[in-house]
């Protein structure tokens, strides 16, 4: 496997990866609930937390994937070079509030493990449950930057103008 293609579909793999894990363990949980009458302590808590994982990956994969919701109404007033320069603005300012997500997300991370704050139930450390934030934005701020790139590609001109 090529490191473009790794690249290229990485939310993808991870995204596909863990929906199916939730979806066996919040399964588990509701066969251990109701079969079994015992539940399992950790199942609903590891799900939560890989849901965590999924919000911000796949926060990434939407803007890899021109998906994020957006209201275009000043977009479709504008034509040719002022087009291209407003939706630059746009991802500027959305790379920029990434770029923040990303280190004052970082911030606390690291403080979750300096701290040496656990989950309740599993008893891991906080830290990889509120590290889905910065990974997530620092993914989005890379796409971001990559679809600044090629917002001014010649190829690119004619498709915005």
């Amino acid at each position: 496997m090529t490191l473009k293609k790794i690249w290229d579909h990485l939310e993808e793999y991870v995204l596909v990866w863990s929906l199916m894990f939730s979806v066996f363990l919040i399964f588990l949980q509701v066969v251990m609930r109701y079969v079994f009458r015992n539940s399992l302590s950790w199942s609903e808590e590891l799900a939560r937390y890989v849901f965590l994982w999924q919000i911000w990956l796949g926060a990434s994969f939407a803007v890899k994937e021109h998906r994020h919701l957006r209201i275009e109404m000043i977009v479709e007033k504008l034509h040719g070079r002022n087009r291209r320069f407003f939706e630059l603005f746009v991802l500027l300012v959305w790379f920029g509030f990434s770029v923040f997500l990303a280190l004052k997300g970082s911030e606390l991370s690291m403080l979750l493990f300096k701290r040496g704050q656990v989950s309740p139930a599993m008893r891991i450390p906080m830290g990889f449950a509120y590290a889905s934030v910065p990974v997530g934005c620092t993914l989005m701020s890379i796409r971001l930057a990559l679809e600044m790139w090629r917002l001014f590609l010649p190829s690119r001109k004619e498709e915005v103008a």
